[in-house]
């Protein structure tokens, strides 16, 4: 009888143990391909944040094959990107009000479509609706001077905003 239930608390903690294994590694991110990262900055005393993962070139096309031109792209990785202004700014000379938004794009060859929508806390852009765009600009996509492997948002004090991924850069500006 003793031996019995060695034998069943040593299967109940086996069991355990290989439940929990993969809940803690869904909440540690840092493990993923395409691992999480954050850019902030302080533009003219607001502070900005960009959430996002960094999806990896690997040797693929990136531009009209592994992300289509005209098509909703998530920007990035695993979930949406997401972005939270302090105070209300001008994204490409628009108004963007004070808040966290969903970070959606339409990449295409000559222009890209930058989307800020209500929804941020999502998988990918699966749940997008466009009903939900609070402001939506254009930028124009440029030959980077260096090659991104890991897609990369940089964002500096002045405002100066680009998303980067292989030899492509797409600049834009905040301003408060």
């Amino acid at each position: 009888m003793k031996i019995l239930t060695s034998k069943t608390l040593l299967v109940l903690l086996i069991g355990l143990l290989a439940f929990n294994s993969p809940l803690q590694s869904q909440q540690d991110k840092s493990n993923r391909p395409s691992p999480p990262a954050q850019t902030t900055a302080s533009v003219s005393g607001v502070d900005v944040t960009f959430d996002y993962s960094q999806p990896a070139v690997k040797d693929r096309k990136l531009w009209d094959g592994l992300v289509p031109f005209g098509k909703v792209w998530r920007t990035g990785a695993n979930e949406a990107t997401w972005i939270e202004v302090a105070a209300d700014v001008k994204v490409g000379g628009k108004t963007l009000p004070k808040g966290k938004y969903g970070v959606f794009t339409i990449p295409g060859e000559e222009e890209w479509t930058i989307i800020f929508n209500e929804t941020w806390s999502q998988w990918g852009a699966y749940e997008y609706d466009s009903e939900k765009d609070v402001l939506r600009i254009t930028a124009k996509p440029t030959k980077s001077d260096q090659f991104y492997e890991r897609f990369t948002i940089q964002l500096d004090d002045k405002g100066k905003a680009s998303f980067n991924w292989g030899d492509l850069s797409v600049p834009f500006s905040i301003k408060k």
